[in-house]
């Protein structure tokens, strides 16, 4: 809010921090967990760029494990993917075909 022109004082006052807080916060370093997940997604978009955007987070995921070897859950790869915008390529599901009849009989 702040960076949109509006008074530090009067963001801070509507969100329900102090002044002081918000200024804490601001120049606070990034956390571990934030730097892991932003390193996390580059890969993750790299792996999906690699595959020309048909991988989903199961494969994804397979790549990062085994051979990456990135330890990470299903969760957290499909929870990056979801932030970053990436999805997969889904294969529908199939109709069961059935043999079509011969036009001219033997």
């Amino acid at each position: 809010m702040a960076r949109e022109g509006l008074p530090v004082r009067i963001a801070t006052s509507a969100l329900g921090v102090t002044e002081s807080g918000y200024f804490t916060w601001r120049s606070r370093p990034p956390s571990a967990r934030s730097v892991r997940h932003s390193r996390l997604t580059e890969v993750i978009s790299a792996i999906h760029a690699a595959s020309h955007g048909t991988y989903g987070y199961r494969r994804i995921h397979e790549e990062l494990t085994s051979r990456h070897g990135i330890a990470v859950s299903h969760g957290t790869v499909q929870l990056l993917m979801r932030r970053a915008g990436i999805r997969g390529l889904s294969v529908g599901k199939r109709r069961p075909t059935r043999p079509t009849p011969s036009r001219f009989p033997a």
